[in-house]
């Protein structure tokens, strides 16, 4: 991908984690400029060049009206968001304490809301669309693997984007959500060995998804076969969650 090429701009946050490296890839392959995001800006990875790359708190407010506002200015337009930046907890809900609990809530949902209203403006002026980055969690309750905050969090995720389809209809903007089950990436490096096979074992497919088969979901709520589809929440969990 040229730097500068003619084409449309996504912004990825989160691009510096498993599933946002493997969006910025997949995403480079349709065709996309990319605005990658992360705390630091993210190294290229995978042989994917950012058109722009920041550094920002995704749950700050200002910080994130800076990142939007710094891809206007260089990028001149926005066609996707995905939103792929969080952070699990872990449970029981007596051992999390209030700070804790405030983090994980900015970092998961509060981080999404900054990042629809500052992106919102860019997005109508394209009709763009919008993918959220939800959990099997946010479906089924969660468990203490990942936490309470994570849980709601997360749940808060799938109405905001309900919310969102609703209300941005009328600009022409899309938003959809994943929600996807256990994913091979180093985020569940976190869970023991015995942990992690238990949970695969209960998985109808056997398996944990790769970010890759992620990434497609992403693609495909990003292109034109996907243009009546808005609100929706894909359940990427090979049956592990079945809704």
């Amino acid at each position: 991908m040229v730097v500068g090429a003619p084409g449309p701009v996504a912004l990825v946050t989160g691009a510096a984690g498993g599933i946002g490296a493997a969006c910025a890839r997949a995403l480079a392959e349709q065709g996309y400029r990319l605005a990658l995001a992360d705390l630091k800006p993210p190294a290229p990875a995978g042989g994917v060049t950012a058109a722009l790359s920041l550094g920002f708190d995704v749950s700050n407010d200002t910080e994130v009206g800076d990142a939007l506002a710094a891809v206007a200015a260089e990028l001149r337009q926005l066609d996707l968001v995905v939103h792929g930046a969080g952070q699990v907890g872990k449970g029981p809900l007596v051992a999390v304490s209030a700070d804790e609990w405030r983090r994980l809530i900015d970092v998961n949902l509060s981080s999404a809301f900054f990042l629809a209203r500052h992106a919102h403006p860019l997005l109508a002026a394209n009709r763009g669309s919008m993918v959220l980055v939800s959990s099997t969690n946010g479906l089924n309750g969660g468990s203490a693997l990942s936490g309470p905050a994570y849980a709601v969090a997360k749940a808060g995720i799938i109405n905001l984007t309900r919310y969102l389809a609703k209300e941005w209809a009328v600009d022409g903007i899309r938003v959809n959500c994943l929600a996807p089950g256990p994913v091979d990436t180093p985020m569940l490096d976190r869970i023991g060995d015995e942990q992690l096979a238990a949970l695969i074992e209960a998985v109808p497919l056997k398996r944990m998804a790769r970010a890759d088969e992620v990434a497609a979901t992403v693609c495909y709520l990003a292109s034109p076969q996907a243009a009546y589809l808005t609100g929706t929440v894909h359940n990427i969990s090979g049956g592990l969650v079945l809704d």
